[in-house]
């Protein structure tokens, strides 16, 4: 009884051993099988790999570089139309501006600082002389600093009838002022005159000596600044084409060169100054006294060019100066008498031709013509 209880018992764990057996074959075999595969795979891949050799090498490199480019070129193609649209805004940008410009400029006549600044940086002209342009920027800076003057020390409205004709009248002064200072400039290139930063900063040294220009610094920048705007390099630019229609005067009037030296050869040989100031001076204010001056001067003396102030505090009474080139005449000084700070002096002029005698015959050969109406 016991022996067959243990075989019932047994039994059933003997059949789900086999039952067991019978699930796990199936499962090895799909593994196998998949190994198998996959080996069978891979040796097939290994076995279909190109073989490069030296004599391939140029063949694998240029299919790689086939099957690569099929991603280059959407990419190069997007950066060439980047580039395209990019140019073509820029290229847009610079057409509206320089739209813009000119009629700001040539149809309204602005003289806004943005349009000043403008044509500092980009040459626009506003007429040529000759064969010479003439810039924007030499007109605006002109006519600024004239109407700032105007507006700032004369209180004109240019926005009224009256003020708006004064306007067009500046205009008109202004661009035939800088046509003639493009032609002044051909003179000086002509004959080789030119003026030199340094004399120019020897001539702001000397005003600036005699207290004519402010008794510092920052007083001399702030006259300049209230009365026409400007900076103290706008003010050397300003002088320095004074400086340079004078030199050309004197390289040209060579007749009134010769007047004055042989006016200080007959003095240097004795002649009474007052007679010969009588005879031949260009003052005609003076030339009854015999060229006194009738005033104290003094070296601040407005009413005195500052040549003359500085070379005459180097005489002592009863001397002669030399000639002295005022820019705009040749002089002979004379002190007379001392007193203290101040002397008593005499003067034999002789007067430049106006720079326009020289301009004019060069405007009749050269003509000019202006790119903006005035009026």
């Amino acid at each position: 009884m016991k022996k067959k209880l243990k075989s019932k018992l047994k039994l059933p764990k003997l059949k789900a051993s086999k039952r067991l057996s019978k699930l796990r074959v199936p499962k090895i075999t799909v593994r196998r099988a998949k190994s198998v595969e996959a080996d069978t795979k891979l040796t097939e891949a290994i076995q279909n790999l190109p073989r490069i050799t030296n004599e391939t090498v140029a063949e694998h490199r240029e299919e790689v570089l086939s099957s690569a480019r099929k991603y280059i070129y959407p990419l190069s193609h997007s950066k060439r139309r980047v580039v395209s649209i990019t140019i073509g805004l820029l290229i847009t940008a610079v057409v509206v501006f320089f739209a813009y410009c000119s009629l700001a400029l040539y149809k309204f006549r602005s003289t806004s600082t943005f349009l000043y600044g403008v044509t500092q940086v980009i040459p626009f002209p506003v007429a040529k002389a000759g064969p010479s342009w003439v810039s924007y920027s030499s007109y605006l800076f002109e006519l600024r600093h004239t109407i700032h003057y105007y507006q700032t020390q004369q209180k004109e409205d240019f926005g009224s009838g009256p003020g708006k004709k004064h306007l067009a009248q500046l205009r008109q002064q202004t661009l035939a002022q800088v046509i003639n200072d493009a032609y002044v400039k051909q003179l000086a290139s002509k004959n080789h005159v030119s003026v030199s930063s340094q004399e120019v900063n020897s001539h702001v040294a000397l005003v600036r000596q005699q207290n004519r220009l402010g008794s510092s610094d920052q007083v001399f920048k702030d006259v300049l600044s209230e009365f026409w705007g400007w900076t103290v390099d706008d003010f050397k630019q300003e002088l320095k084409q004074q400086l340079l229609s004078q030199k050309v005067v004197a390289k040209l009037d060579t007749a009134t060169t010769a007047r004055a030296q042989n006016a200080l050869t007959v003095l240097n040989n004795g002649a009474d100054f007052a007679t010969l100031a009588s005879q031949i001076s260009d003052d005609i204010s003076t030339k009854p006294n015999g060229g006194d001056y009738g005033i104290s001067i003094s070296q601040s003396s407005s009413d005195i060019a500052p040549q003359v102030a500085n070379e005459l505090f180097k005489l002592k009474p009863g001397e002669h100066s030399g000639i002295i080139n005022t820019g705009y005449a040749l002089e002979i000084d004379k002190v007379i008498s001392i007193d203290g700070s101040k002397v008593h002096a005499a003067h034999i002029v002789f007067n430049f031709k106006p720079i326009s005698s020289y301009v004019n015959s060069l405007k009749a050969t050269e003509k000019s013509h202006a790119y903006i109406k005035t009026n």
